[in-house]
């Protein structure tokens, strides 16, 4: 009698899953990608970062020195002109919790980026730490425990004294 029982159930179970076996499994097409953008199909799009290649939002605070070691400033702005060329940076000079801060325009190529630390009385004796240029910068390029896929310098050199900078005529940021 259990057989029986199993038997009839076993059928029952086969005739209820034949309908569903029999339904179509195939989807309904899905519509069709909207067309690529020609422009963009020939666009090439860069994926990584660069050994050596900086990102602006970080040069932002990055401090400047003189020749004789001395901080004379950070980098508080980046100004890039219509073409996409890095013009000049805006270094803040002077000034204590952001009074009397005195704004003045470098031309970029005018500040040396530095890879290395600031030299100090405790560091190693002195060498010349103005870092390559990064056209001739490696991607292996890499000194001792300075690490270039940070994205920015250490520091940037101006050949200035910090009273220079700070007798150099103001930056505005008014357009005209």
């Amino acid at each position: 009698m259990l057989i029986n029982r199993f038997a009839a159930g076993a059928a029952g179970l086969i005739m209820l899953a034949g309908p569903a076996f029999a339904q179509s499994t195939t989807q309904p097409a899905s519509p069709p990608p909207p067309a690529a953008n020609t422009s963009a199909g020939s666009m090439h799009f860069i994926t990584d970062m660069k050994a050596g290649d900086w990102r602006a939002s970080k040069l932002k605070g990055v401090n400047v020195y003189n020749s004789n070691n001395e901080k004379i400033g950070d980098i508080n702005e980046i100004l890039i002109d219509k073409s996409g060329n890095i013009e000049a940076a805006v270094v803040v000079v002077g000034g204590f919790l952001g009074m009397g801060e005195h704004d003045v325009a470098v031309p970029f190529n005018q500040l040396k980026p530095v890879e290395q630390p600031v030299r100090t009385s405790s560091n190693a004796p002195a060498t010349n730490t103005t870092a390559p240029s990064t056209a001739a910068r490696s991607s292996n390029d890499v000194t001792g425990s300075v690490r270039d896929d940070r994205g920015y310098p250490d520091h940037f050199l101006l050949d200035m004294t910090k009273d220079q900078l700070k007798a150099a005529p103001q930056f505005s940021y008014n357009k005209k």
